[in-house]
């Protein structure tokens, strides 16, 4: 069975679910793993959050969700604004929660990017810029903890 292809995947909360385990005193207990989505950067090396342009017909959010397929491949809904973050360049992303609903088979930037889920640890460790960790972890993470389930 191919692990490329996941067109059955549960979510919740705008994570995708894993089945996990940790043990505890010998014993296993199943755990769930709270996963981000990334995408490579065409540009230069690494990953980053899906994000790009905010076109005059649009809202913000609506730009969001564009985005998302395209540069991703993945539906879903807005749950959250996370908030403005500056990068080096001065420029200002606005992030958002998004619950993905539905991973595309087909997308329009499917043969220059490829989608990966990452545990939160991990996810922090591909930030190769300042704005992308404050947006993970006092944005998402901050977001995630204070009441989402």
């Amino acid at each position: 069975m191919s692990l490329k292809n996941r067109f059955k995947q549960r979510y919740q909360n705008g994570s995708r679910l894993l089945a996990g385990y940790e043990q505890d005193d010998g014993n296993y207990k199943p755990k769930k793993i709270l996963e981000v989505l990334m995408i490579n950067s065409i540009s230069e090396t690494g990953l980053l959050f899906p994000k790009g342009g905010w076109e005059n017909d649009e809202s913000v959010e609506e730009a969001a969700v564009r985005e998302a397929i395209e540069e991703a491949g993945v539906r879903g809904e807005i749950m959250e604004f996370l908030g403005n973050y500056h990068g080096e360049t001065g420029k200002c992303t606005s992030m958002f929660a998004l619950q993905v609903k539905e991973e595309l088979i087909s997308w329009p930037e499917q043969n220059s990017r490829r989608r990966i889920w990452l545990a939160i640890p991990e996810a922090q460790k591909q930030c190769q810029r300042a704005w992308m960790n404050d947006a993970l972890v006092h944005g998402f993470l901050k977001w995630h903890q204070t009441g989402v389930n």
